[in-house]
């Protein structure tokens, strides 16, 4: 089996589905006898440029080790879903595990926009 990295746009208004749709990756992996390494939401950004007249798209990535046969049925599973704006697919060479840059920037950007714990007291 091989290892891959997915990264998917979601259409913005969808994303109180996320949950249910990495429930249903993740379960299609699963079943066919893959692992899921990691799985990162790095929520509403702001795109580069406009698809499909949006400006925002909510972000997953996964990390898996599957086989093509899996691989081929989530990637169809992705170009027939309305919600999935697009798709990336990539080979890597291992698993990985830990937090990506990506996600990294995300939980930085929150802790900011987060009241700490001494102004709240105030």
């Amino acid at each position: 089996m091989r290892h891959y990295e997915i990264v998917l746009l979601i259409h913005p208004d969808q994303s109180e589905q996320v949950p249910a749709m990495l429930e249903r990756y993740k379960g299609l992996v699963t079943a066919g006898g893959g692992v899921v390494h990691r799985v990162e939401d790095w929520g509403r950004r702001q795109l580069a440029y406009l698809i499909q007249k949006l400006a925002k798209a909510h972000y997953l990535c996964l990390n898996i080790e599957c086989g093509k046969e899996v691989l081929a049925e989530l990637e169809t599973g992705f170009r027939f879903n309305d919600a999935v704006l697009r798709h990336l697919t990539v080979l890597k060479p291992k698993a990985e595990a830990t937090p990506s840059v990506m996600m990294k920037t995300v939980e930085r950007e929150e802790s900011r926009k987060a009241p700490h714990p001494q102004e709240a007291a105030a």
